[in-house]
């Protein structure tokens, strides 16, 4: 076929589920190795004798990995094929979180999780433009929000499974129980995803490389979405980092265990970032995204009512807006790239990953200052400003 729209995998066709089966898979994979020590940081914070906001580096190293990561790993999955590169990224992200477990010292632990972060940053480098080009056109939105319904569920999962394991015998264990879930999800994807058939292999010249990188940032509105990746998320990595401190202190004092339980709110993304990537495709992706972020802000500033279930309410209305608004916004980078297609999935996603780590960072930093309300006022400022952006630049469709 010749025609743009019917070439690719067509929904509902056996190539096509086991491609979006695949990309489930790595993505439960990837997400749970990155977030795995988010429900250990005060165990973390404890066993290691750092601050709240050190403890937090945990996550900030792997995700500043991972932002650095998105870019190489974009190139060489234009010269050997985006399915080859993710199963070769994936499985060395996962020989680096058993070594995370040898290593002794916090300090060189922060190293070996940024290495973690450099490897895993193959997979949102590929994923969205290996989905993109072997899935047809039309359902490339419904398709990229399946992905991102495993992202979700790779990141509860890390959590649920290592803060009790972490709470009984120490939060090394509780991690290496989540690299071994991990493992088995790399082999489903080497297993279930399909041989490329719509790529073709790239050998650029650095300077057309970098022509194809910086060509997308004379793009207003790309600007304007891998700012909404990096406000939004910064807000949202912020978030869950620091409810963990919220609930253990008073009023709340819960067990590490119990505490675990909020991520289960994450279900609310794997729901709705599908659903959203269907509402995009009939009603136009802007009036989702801003609508997501509208539910995201609700949700963040009912998390300020001293009410355990208000708060989980609040989780619950952060995360499915984030994730709705997330799975339009990474979507749209790979439709409205005006040079390289995986280039500006992975200027999404450094953006994506940079607010993780720098601005996750820092809501530890209000938290010190102002306590749980210094937090959400900065996540809901982040997330303000990416919603006023997107009213103002991004365009009707």
């Amino acid at each position: 076929m010749t025609d743009a729209v019917s070439r690719g995998h067509a929904p509902g066709s056996p190539a096509y589920r086991r491609l979006l089966a695949a990309l489930f898979f790595i993505g439960v994979a990837t997400f749970a190795q990155l977030y795995s020590p988010q429900g250990l940081l005060p165990l973390i914070s404890a066993e290691q004798g750092v601050t709240a906001d050190q403890a937090a580096l945990m996550v900030s190293a792997a995700t500043l990995g991972l932002a650095l990561g998105v870019i190489p790993w974009s190139y060489v999955g234009d010269r050997v094929g985006r399915r080859p590169a993710m199963g070769w990224a994936i499985s060395l992200a996962c020989l680096f979180a058993v070594v995370v477990v040898l290593v002794p010292g916090f300090w060189p632990v922060l190293i070996v999780r940024f290495l973690e972060g450099l490897m895993l940053g193959g997979v949102p480098a590929l994923a969205i433009a290996y989905l993109n080009e072997e899935v047809s056109r039309t359902a490339a939105a419904a398709a990229a929000g399946t992905y991102i319904s495993g992202t979700t569920l790779g990141g509860l999962a890390g959590r649920i499974v290592a803060a009790p394991i972490g709470e009984q015998w120490g939060w090394k264990p509780g991690m290496l129980a989540v690299a071994a879930l991990a493992a088995a999800c790399v082999a489903m994807f080497l297993w279930l995803a399909p041989a490329a058939r719509e790529f073709t292999p790239r050998r650029t010249a650095w300077r057309q490389s970098l022509g194809a990188l910086t060509g997308n940032l004379r793009s207003g509105v790309l600007w304007v979405l891998y700012l909404q990746g990096f406000l939004t998320m910064g807000g949202f990595v912020a978030m869950y980092n620091y409810v963990t401190f919220h609930l253990a202190s008073e009023p709340f004092s819960l067990p590490l265990w119990l505490i675990s339980f909020i991520f289960l709110a994450y279900l609310a993304g794997t729901i709705s970032s599908p659903q959203a990537g269907r509402l995009a495709s009939a009603w136009g992706r802007r009036p989702v995204l801003l609508g997501g972020n509208v539910i995201m802000m609700v949700g963040v500033g009912l998390t300020l009512v001293p009410a355990l279930p208000v708060i989980l309410l609040g989780m619950v209305l952060l995360t499915g807006g984030f994730f709705a608004s997330h799975a339009v916004a990474s979507g749209w980078v790979g439709s409205a790239a005006v040079a390289g297609r995986s280039q500006s999935a992975s200027l999404y996603n450094l953006g994506y990953y940079a607010g993780s780590s720098v601005l996750g960072f820092a809501g530890g930093s209000f938290l010190q200052i102002a306590g749980w309300p210094g937090t959400v006022g900065m996540v809901l400022a982040l997330v303000l400003a990416a919603t006023t952006l997107a009213l103002w630049v991004l365009p009707r469709e």
